[in-house]
């Protein structure tokens, strides 16, 4: 399956789909892209624009990821 056609079937879901595969797949496709430091820096940006399109606060946000210890004291 090419990843256009893998694109057409996701987004052929229903919003409920979408979310379930979102929960499902992203986990471990981050373990693969963590491994490469330019990937990550690329994703990035596509993060801070979902966020921003959500209307979440970044700061919220960080503060939340900390309670939930997403975050280390290290960073």
């Amino acid at each position: 399956m090419s990843v256009e056609e893998l694109q057409a079937a996701v987004m052929a879901l229903s919003t409920e789909e979408k979310q379930q595969f979102i929960l499902n797949a992203l986990p471990g496709l981050a373990k693969e892209a963590m491994q490469d430091s330019s990937f990550m820096m690329q994703l990035l940006p596509v993060f801070l624009g979902i966020v921003k399109e959500s209307g979440l606060d970044i700061q919220q946000l960080l503060q939340f990821a900390a309670l939930q210890g997403g975050l280390s004291s290290s960073n």
